[in-house]
């Protein structure tokens, strides 16, 4: 059995997430009061979310990263652990630390600078963001040259999102029905991640990186902006190569088909998905299928009921 470790981006987030492991397990708590100690008062826009706060990249972004490391740590209470880690966009920094590049400090304070970094780059502008279901890549990618828009998540087969200014981006979701698209699913955004217009949180990640402690990966990652490990190898200082994967990521395309494809062909057969939610396991299914793949597991990790599971 190849186990991947999968985690979760900025969208999984839920109201009140994790709060039956706050009260289950000291060790979930631990991170839950660390991630408050680094950004004052994230605790409880996580269990109460006022005014709709913790969709706000600044404690979005924390709060994800929070809660996947206290899934992580409880995983290795039981003593399971990744041959290989992979996260969505935000979750890379989970993919991260799940392994054992980042230090639970260090990647609560990486993702709440991250966070506010975008949150800036953001500022002043009307974006949008859909998911474009049905169309190939190619067409997809023409459309968004017309339009003035990017593709900016390729997520599975028939699936890849869409970014940029919100006219631009409403603009190219008729274009690709027009082209075929079988659906176009706007999205809730509140930046133009994954694209050009994130330069400026790029830079600011350029600067703030080289000072974080990133230790050796005690396993492979595959990065977004990549598909691939990056040419990163395990259990060796390649903390340059980490930094500029993780700066490039901010303002390219994820490339996340890629590597889900990569781990199904490479044999990978149990898939652990550290949410909240079960975005990911979807997608594995959806590149599985076209590569005729069905031997494998997929569990997602949420609550008490799937530790005490497992």
């Amino acid at each position: 059995m190849k186990t991947a470790f999968l985690y979760a981006g900025q969208g999984a987030q839920t109201t009140g997430m994790g709060r039956d492991l706050y009260e289950k397990y000291p060790s979930f708590a631990a991170i839950y009061d660390a991630a408050d100690r680094v950004k004052p008062g994230l605790k409880s826009i996580i269990f109460e979310n006022k005014d709709d706060a913790l969709t706000r990249t600044e404690n979005t972004q924390p709060a994800l990263v929070a809660f996947a490391i206290g899934v992580t740590m409880l995983l290795g209470e039981k003593h399971i652990y990744p041959d290989v880690t992979l996260g969505l966009s935000l979750g890379e920094y989970s993919a991260l630390y799940g392994a054992s590049a980042f230090s639970v400090e260090s990647a609560l304070k990486a993702v709440a600078f991250r966070g506010e970094a975008m949150r800036k780059a953001g500022e002043g502008g009307t974006w949008g963001m859909s998911a474009v279901l049905g169309l190939e890549a190619e067409k997809l990618e023409a459309v968004c040259r017309q339009a003035g828009c990017y593709p900016t998540n390729y997520n599975c087969p028939g699936q890849i999102v869409i970014s940029g200014e919100k006219d631009k981006v409403d603009e190219a979701g008729e274009l690709a029905k027009e082209a075929g698209a079988r659906r176009v699913m706007p999205l809730h955004v509140s930046g133009p991640f994954h694209t050009p217009y994130m330069k400026s949180a790029g830079d600011a990640l350029a600067e703030y990186l080289p000072g974080a402690e990133i230790k050796p990966l005690r396993c492979p990652v595959l990065f977004n902006a990549t598909g691939d490990d990056g040419g990163v190898t395990p259990m060796t200082d390649q903390k340059d190569k980490i930094v500029d994967l993780l700066v490039r990521q901010v303002q390219n395309p994820v490339r996340l088909e890629k590597s889900l494809t990569s781990l199904l062909k490479a044999g990978y057969d149990n898939f652990i998905e550290i949410g909240p939610g079960k975005t990911l396991s979807g997608f594995v299914k959806k590149c599985a299928k076209p590569l005729g793949i069905s031997d494998y597991t997929v569990k997602t990790i949420n609550t008490v009921e799937d530790i005490e599971s497992l």
